[in-house]
């Protein structure tokens, strides 16, 4: 196997998504320009891969890490089987291996391996190694992973760190509207892989579908393929494990509700593509899931797979519904599980729209499903569910929002966007004009942002950090754990 280099470049196969492209060019062209395409094939075997065995698409991506097994994901083509290799540091003696055969590929020509390396000891770092076909895989930098800390009972919660951000547009000029491309360049990527943090949590539109892929089944998997194939990607991926949610343009058109008709596919292809612990329960679909890091529970929910239409009038139709009776029930025993017992000081609620916004800056949130909103609100409340901070996107702006209740402590709001996307100027005026932005927090430019968890048991806090597409530091803000319980309301 050929060393893979840091900007990954695709291989051109004939029998994958390429194979209508084969057809176009065979179908209309001359002999010459059919040497050409020979040609490519010939050197994208010799830059990219022996043709004789499989090629890497894309990845390794780390998905979810627990005590005692994480997930480690890649993408394939042409592969009979792919192998793992693992040993925990300071042991390389001890190795472990695991081969899976490739499945068939998918409606785009890849095929996805997902590695579950099991019976890890936790809070350890292992190295690992890929092979396709038996031929090991070269990467730029060394693999690694780290297993989930159990510190509960034991000894004071860790010091972590995450990432978080919405929004990433990846241009493809042949299927994306004429004009000024809407994706804004990859570099963030490089500076979010070079963080340091310790996960990352998307928070949807992590890619946008086009009208040529949301209408059928191989325009969904070939968006995801493209899209998670971009180079500067590649090393935040592997860097850290990731969890992500879904908002409007991975599940399908701009605003979409659960009439969508393409969402069984759309649902399958966000399952393939990430790395989550679990996804909706047995008889209720959906990407909803959750996760526990340090002395912080994050509960992820599924904003469109349920939903009704945001311009539905809320008042003619009280039922009206973001997130559906059975996820809303799954949601309020969550805040309850991360309550007791009291190893978690944050309950970070994860949801694409826009939750508390009361205030008119365009775009969708939870103000049009307020009877909704309300319920989870005063769920929270007569219930003294402690540390809840919201994180959304969605609006191609960053701003940090904090809203006062009767009866409740503050409540606030990460809204995290663009990454790479374009901004949204128009949304600007009202979201400046919102009371309850905190001053100094809105960004419009692309960006990320990263959360600290941090401090003794008994003042542990959250640092807010917003950072450019430059890595220029925007702002910073700090909530302490005291200040999100019900001694500190207002």
């Amino acid at each position: 196997m050929t060393p893979r280099s840091d900007r990954f470049t695709p291989t051109l196969a004939l029998n994958g998504p390429n194979r209508h492209f084969l057809g176009m060019v065979t179908g209309r062209s001359s002999g010459t320009l059919l040497f050409r395409l020979a040609l490519m094939v010939f050197a994208g075997c010799a830059t990219v891969m022996r043709c004789e065995s499989g090629a890497l698409v894309s990845g390794p991506m780390l998905g979810y890490s627990e005590h005692r097994e994480v997930l480690v994901w890649v993408e394939v083509e042409d592969a009979g089987s792919v192998s793992m290799t693992y040993w925990a540091e300071g042991e390389p003696d001890a190795i472990h291996s695991i081969e899976i055969a490739a499945p068939p590929p998918h409606p785009a020509g890849g095929s996805i391996v997902k590695f579950r390396p099991g019976l890890l000891d936790p809070g350890t770092t292992y190295h690992y190694s890929l092979s396709i076909d038996g031929e090991p895989l070269e990467f730029p930098t060394p693999l690694h992973f780290k297993t989930r800390i159990l510190w509960e009972w034991r000894d004071g919660p860790p010091d972590l760190s995450f990432l978080t951000g919405s929004g990433a547009y990846l241009n493809e000029a042949v299927y994306d509207r004429p004009g000024t491309p809407y994706g804004k360049g990859t570099g963030i990527f490089r500076h979010m892989a070079d963080s340091g943090a310790d996960f990352m949590v998307w928070l949807g539109d992590n890619l946008y579908l086009r009208e040529a892929d949301w209408s059928s089944e191989s325009g969904i998997w070939y968006r995801y393929r493209h899209d998670r194939g971009t180079p500067d990607l590649q090393k935040l991926f592997a860097s850290m494990p990731h969890w992500a949610i879904w908002d409007d343009h991975d599940f399908g058109p701009d605003n979409s509700n659960r009439s969508f008709e393409m969402k069984e596919t759309t649902l399958a292809a966000f399952n393939a593509y990430w790395g989550n612990p679990t996804a909706g329960e047995q008889d209720n679909p959906g990407i909803y899931t959750k996760f526990f890091r340090g002395d912080a529970a994050f509960i992820l929910l599924d904003n469109r797979f349920h939903r009704d239409d945001s311009r539905l009038d809320q008042d003619l139709n009280p039922e009206k519904t973001m997130y559906g009776a059975r996820q809303l029930d799954w949601l309020k025993q969550s805040l309850l599980q991360a309550q007791h017992p009291p190893h978690f000081n944050f309950k970070f609620i994860v949801t694409g729209s826009r939750f508390l916004q009361s205030h008119t800056t365009g775009g969708e949130s939870a103000n049009e499903f307020r009877r909704e909103r309300e319920e989870i609100i005063d769920f929270i409340r007569d219930h003294a569910i402690t540390g809840v901070v919201f994180l959304t996107g969605d609006i191609h702006t960053t701003v940090l929002q904090r809203h006062d209740r009767p009866g409740m402590y503050p409540l606030f709001e990460l809204t995290s966007s663009p990454l790479s996307s374009g901004v949204s100027r128009r949304r600007l005026p009202g979201i400046m004009s919102d009371p309850n932005r905190i001053d100094g927090t809105v960004v419009g430019d692309q960006n990320y942002c990263r959360i600290d968890m941090a401090g003794p048991p008994d003042d542990r806090s959250l640092t807010l950090h917003c950072y450019d597409k430059t890595n220029t530091l925007r702002w910073t803000h700090t909530l302490k754990a005291k200040e999100l319980t019900f001694s500190a309301q207002p």
